[in-house]
This record gives structure tokens, C-alpha cells and sequence, in this order.
């Protein structure tokens, strides 16, 4: 990498962001499995969607809690990793509101909404393709130590 550049991503909030973003997925074999993808990253923010599959719907015949609460948990893994500081999920909650089906495109939107030392505050809200709330999420991250990817000056 040229040295503008490296030295560009230091600086840039986006493009660190971007850095982030890219190097998580690379190494999240769980968010692959599903299916998932990152759409968009930015500071305090993460898009991701997944598909629902034949093999993720429960009893009922519609798509099991479980992976919609890893979609949103995803979704709020880079969201609050994107500032490139390690940061976990200390706690979270999720509301159901709407079955996902067979073949849905569920998209999760995860958003910073407070971030004060090492503590953070984020909800996802999941969609189908039509719009329509399949469940919320909110999440409460700690930083730990480490950086997500190495930038060296």
C-alpha cells in the first residue's frame, strides 16, 4: 500500500471503517455459514442480510429466532467494531415482531446510538425485502483491548 494511503486510513473515519468491516468478515467463518453479507459499514454503522433457508426455518415453517438474532448480533458486531477497536457484546435484547419465510431477504441496519469510553449502545432493526420489521435488537458493547486491523503509521 502506498504511504498516502496508509497514512489516509489512518485519518479517515470511512476508510477505517471500510478496513474493519473487511477484516472481521474474513475472519467470521459463523456470519459465512449463514449466508450473510455486509452491505454497508461506517462509522457507528453495519448493514447486513441473509437470505432465509430451508434449513433455518423451525416447527412452525418459519425462520427459527435463532438466526434472526444472529443476523442482528452480526449486524451489531461490525457496527461497533467499526471504529477498528475490539469491541464485544456485553448484553443484548431482541423483540419479534413478524415471521421471517422461506426465501426472505432479511436485511439487519444496526446503528450507534451512544458511545461514551468503552461502552456503546447500538439497535438493529431487521427487515424482510418488503420493509417490513421482522424483529429489533439492541446491543450494549465493551471495547477490550487491540485493534481490529493493524494500521501502522
Amino acid at each position: 500500500m502506498h504511504s498516502d494511503q496508509h497514512s489516509n486510513q489512518l485519518h479517515d473515519p470511512q476508510a477505517l471503517a471500510e478496513l474493519a468491516g473487511k477484516t472481521m468478515y474474513e475472519r467470521d467463518p459463523a456470519s459465512q455459514a449463514l449466508g450473510m453479507t455486509l452491505d454497508a459499514i461506517r462509522p457507528g454503522y453495519a448493514r447486513m442480510s441473509m437470505r432465509v433457508r430451508a434449513d433455518m426455518l423451525n416447527g412452525h415453517a418459519t425462520c427459527h429466532g435463532g438466526f434472526i438474532f444472529m443476523l442482528a448480533d452480526s449486524a451489531f458486531a461490525f457496527a461497533c467494531n467499526s471504529h477498528n477497536f475490539n469491541t464485544v457484546g456485553a448484553g443484548c435484547t431482541i423483540d419479534y415482531l413478524s415471521p421471517g419465510r422461506e426465501g426472505d431477504l432479511m436485511t439487519a441496519e444496526a446503528v450507534e446510538r451512544a458511545l461514551s469510553g468503552k461502552t456503546g449502545v447500538y439497535d438493529v432493526t431487521v427487515t424482510n425485502a418488503e420493509g417490513k420489521t421482522i424483529a429489533l435488537f439492541r446491543g450494549k458493547s465493551h471495547r477490550v483491548s487491540g485493534m481490529v486491523a493493524e494500521v501502522n503509521a
